[in-house]
């Protein structure tokens, strides 16, 4: 089975990467280097904002929203079907007996 990496922004809507891997543990590697360059984004915004924001409440705030905005971005991986096509969903089975169209009616040559 194949799995895929899929983001998940702000923690709700999902965001297909097209990462696909052979290895569940693959996978998850690869969600967890996603997290670490998220973590190490905001560390780097976190510095460099903490040098320029005076007020201590307006860094507390724009602090508060870069937080949610980079560190609730969260991965996961989901079984992928292979190919272009997703893991296919179950059809609904066909009813019992298939209806029959009714003949056309003979037509006779012209003379």
């Amino acid at each position: 089975m194949k799995w895929m990496l899929v983001v998940l922004v702000g923690g709700v809507a999902p965001v297909n990467t097209d990462l696909v891997f052979d290895k569940f543990s693959d996978c998850l590697s690869a969600e967890e280097q996603m997290r670490q360059h998220y973590s190490d984004a905001f560390d780097a915004w976190d510095r460099l904002a903490a040098t320029r924001i005076d007020r201590r409440r307006d860094y507390k705030k724009a602090r508060d929203l870069e937080a949610k905005r980079l560190l609730s971005n969260v991965g996961t991986c989901v079984p992928h079907g292979g190919g272009d096509q997703a893991v296919p969903a179950e059809q609904p089975k066909p009813s019992a007996a298939p209806s029959q169209q009714p003949a056309a009616p003979a037509q006779s040559p012209r003379p």
